[in-house]
């Protein structure tokens, strides 16, 4: 075992030891925690900053993309979001202890389920330092351990915050070793963490697709995880087009790197001519490059302004692809039935919407789309843990069982069942 490997493996059972006092902490207790953890975010800012403009040096100096710089970049506002989001989650009601499903039986048994934590909740994740903090701080509220493994592009900032969380968390009255980030970033420790399923009780990872295709082949216990989010957006025949602008640029430019940012802009055939050069005229404000299907880019190359939009055809692999960047793949179809065939063919099962004005239309895409989040009149870059009132999120998961879309409090407890009695026995 290298030394980088049992580094995962001490903290790891540091966690797992804390798991019972974890689950069994006040409310009060993890609030005032919450707490402490935004003051401290906000007090040491200038330590957390230095050293994310290290990381950003470093990454620039190797090559990084810009799209992968911005995901890592911190600045004062985010700090101040991140502390913000942090007491959010204070202010959010307590899942642990909830009883539900109540019912009494025939021989005066009272049968139910009280949610209870998942006991150690491990995560590895790329880009993101923010992460650190919105995972320990659900992973906190809602009665788990966790174990953090961030990419070695943020480990300035990940350590930082990870300390920062971890210190203010323990001063507060949190089980010293509940809150643990793996600093080494030798790569030996990832595959052991994934081996580590006497400790961990379900894995969380966040990040690219080799990364979640890694995790998902040799992690030993229950992963949640995410696939691409490949967006469509899809404007009807019946849209009202000035408000079909607003939401398709929201969703394309407002911030293009993140995983529910527009990346296939779908246009009905009838409004097609009348819309697709509104949108690239909004879109060439910020250079977006629009890969278009034959129908879309004759539209564009007739219209007028179109020397300066950056239209361009489509190829078959543009279709289905997260950009994650100021490029979306276009396409012109002749019904909400084709918009949802090829949703169902190319999207990830992330976030979809529709733009339009007849209900009925609507009400079919909402039903009929199978997606963690699909949207009426409405951009797609709402699907967020804390636009959604979770207070933040551990991931979004496009999975299907255990937890779906924003994973926030609810989606980090299981249950067991209770049964109350008066000393009845099971006749023979």
């Amino acid at each position: 075992m290298t030394t980088a490997a049992s580094e995962v493996r001490v903290k790891g059972e540091a966690a797992k030891a804390t798991a019972r006092r974890m689950a069994a902490l006040s409310t009060e207790k993890k609030n005032k925690a919450l707490h402490a953890i935004a003051d401290a975010l906000l007090a040491r800012e200038k330590e957390i900053l230095a050293a994310n403009q290290a990381d950003y040096a470093e990454g620039k100096k190797a090559g990084l993309s810009d799209e992968m710089l911005e995901r890592m970049t911190l600045d004062h506002a985010r700090v101040e979001g991140i502390a913000g989001d942090t007491r959010n989650v204070a202010n959010l009601p307590d899942p642990v202890g909830e009883k539900f499903e109540m019912t009494v039986r025939p021989n005066g048994l009272v049968i139910g389920k009280v949610r209870v934590p998942i006991g150690v909740i491990g995560s590895i994740f790329e880009s993101r330092p923010n992460v650190v903090v919105d995972i320990a701080s659900l992973c906190l509220k809602s009665g788990n351990a966790v174990i953090l493994r961030g990419g070695e592009e943020c480990a300035r900032s990940n350590t930082i915050l990870g300390r920062i969380v971890a210190e203010a968390a323990t001063k507060a009255g949190v089980p010293e070793g509940a809150i643990q980030l793996v600093e080494s970033l030798d790569r030996a420790l990832v595959r052991e963490m994934l081996k580590m399923n006497d400790v961990i009780d379900l894995l969380i990872p966040r990040g690219g697709p080799g990364l979640i295709a890694m995790v998902r082949e040799n992690a030993t216990m229950p992963v949640v995880s995410a696939a691409a989010g490949v967006c469509h957006t899809y404007v009807d025949k019946a849209a009202d087009l000035a408000m079909a602008v607003a939401v398709v640029n929201n969703a394309k430019t407002r911030r293009p790197t993140i995983c529910n940012a527009l990346e296939c802009l779908l246009v009905h055939r009838d409004v097609a001519e009348g819309f697709l050069p509104l949108i690239a005229a909004k879109w060439s404000e910020k250079g977006v490059e629009m890969r278009c299907d034959p129908t879309a880019l004759s539209i564009l190359g007739k219209a007028q302004g179109a020397s300066g939009w950056k239209a361009v055809p489509a190829s078959p692999e543009d279709f289905g692809k997260e950009f994650l960047t100021f490029i979306a793949a276009v396409k012109v179809v002749d019904s909400p039935e084709e918009a949802m065939a090829h949703i169902e063919k190319y999207g990830s099962g992330h976030s979809e919407a529709i733009i339009t004005e007849d209900w009925p239309t609507a009400n079919r895409f909402l039903s009929e789309v199978d997606a963690a989040a699909v949207y009426y009149n409405v951009s797609t870059q709402f699907t967020d843990g804390a636009q959604f009132g979770l207070g933040a999120e551990i991931g979004i998961s496009t999975q299907k069982m255990h937890a779906r879309g924003p994973m926030a409090l609810k989606e980090l407890t299981t249950y067991k069942w209770i049964i109350l009695g008066n000393g009845q026995t099971r006749p023979s």
